[in-house]
């Protein structure tokens, strides 16, 4: 009587493992992001002739990856991992390899933001040649996407010189529809003048009502630096701005003889500017997780001026819903950071 069951038997599980294959393989237009890990910087920096620390800084990150169902159902269930409509993340047309190569440029920008800023503070000799605000995205719809493209170095802006690609930010931020911007191009050793109107970014984006602009994203700043001692920053695929501040940390710690960890483990996150300010990140609760596993003793957290929802706030509250020990640090400055780490016993 068995025999005429097991091909319903074995039909049924392939029906099955072909829904669950479906499942898994399907992508549906959002990312997920949950905690990452926390990497010792000293393994990925490394200054030469330089000191030794006797604990650690570390950068934390989040995991990030297109969502099937299981991930999206897991995401909504969990208040440690997130899941993002694939258009706040990525253009319109942009690729994989495009997002992932926009993220690479943020991180190179980040290191070299962290090298200034350590060098300097360590009055040790660092040289630095600007070549101009380099444009890694567009905004499809938006006017720079009908005459820029991805490469173009902007030189000036109303015949003003932008080095960087906060000035070119500064340079365009508060303006209306009725205004127009003169851009100066660089493009294959050719020198292009571009007048440009401002429009309204796409309601998918999310910015702030009745903000304008030219459709110009993510910018990287274009520069060649030359320091004395050499340093060297192996982060292979990670990317994004977010590890500015303790990249600076840990470079300024092994400029000088004075070692800042005082044998902590200290993780944080944070991005940072050449005049040494630290900026807003993503994801700050998933790196409290992140390292809270990884035994830090202290976090360093943007501060953002004190404002209520500041990166934080955020990590003050997921340190105390996870209940670790870890002391969360409120870090607006650099300085503020140095301040912090001399004050330790």
């Amino acid at each position: 009587m068995a025999q005429p069951t097991k091909p319903y038997i074995k039909k049924r599980w392939i029906i099955l493992i072909i829904c669950i294959l479906f499942l898994h393989f399907y992508q549906l237009p959002y990312y997920y992001s949950q905690p990452g890990g926390a990497k010792v910087l000293e393994e990925v920096i490394k200054v030469e002739d330089g000191f030794e620390d006797e604990g650690s800084f570390m950068l934390t990150t989040v995991q990030m990856g297109k969502a099937n169902l299981f991930f999206y159902l897991w995401a909504k269930l969990s208040p440690y991992r997130s899941i993002y409509p694939e258009e706040q993340l990525r253009y319109d047309g942009e690729t994989d390899e495009e997002y992932q190569h926009r993220q690479l440029m943020a991180m190179s920008t980040s290191k070299e933001a962290a090298t200034i800023v350590a060098y300097e503070h360590a009055d040790k000799e660092i040289n630095y040649e600007y070549h101009g605000v380099l444009v890694t995205a567009l905004i499809e719809g938006m006017p720079a996407a009908s005459v820029l493209e991805i490469g173009d170095r902007i030189k000036q802006v109303d015949g003003v010189d932008v080095k960087t690609a906060d000035e070119l930010i500064e340079r365009l931020q508060g303006m209306s529809q009725q205004d127009t911007v003169q851009l100066t191009v660089e493009r294959e050793e050719e020198t292009t003048i571009y007048d440009l109107g401002f429009t309204p970014f796409p309601e998918q984006l999310g910015a702030p009502e009745g903000r304008v602009g030219i459709g110009i994203s993510s910018p990287v700043t274009d520069r060649e630096l030359w320091m004395e001692p050499e340093v060297s920053i192996n982060t292979s695929q990670i990317g994004g701005p977010s590890a500015g501040l303790m990249f600076s940390l840990e470079i300024y710690n092994q400029l000088t003889e004075e070692d800042l960890t005082k044998g902590y483990q200290i993780a944080g996150t944070g991005t940072i500017n050449e005049e040494g300010v630290v900026g807003r990140i993503g994801g700050a609760n998933q790196k409290v997780v992140a390292a809270d596993k990884a035994g830090a003793e202290y976090f360093l957290a943007p501060n953002e001026g004190g404002a209520e929802n500041s990166n934080y706030q955020e990590a003050l509250a997921a340190a105390k819903d996870i209940k670790t020990d870890m002391k969360i640090i409120p870090i607006d400055t650099f300085e503020e950071a140095i301040d912090f780490l001399e004050s330790l016993s």
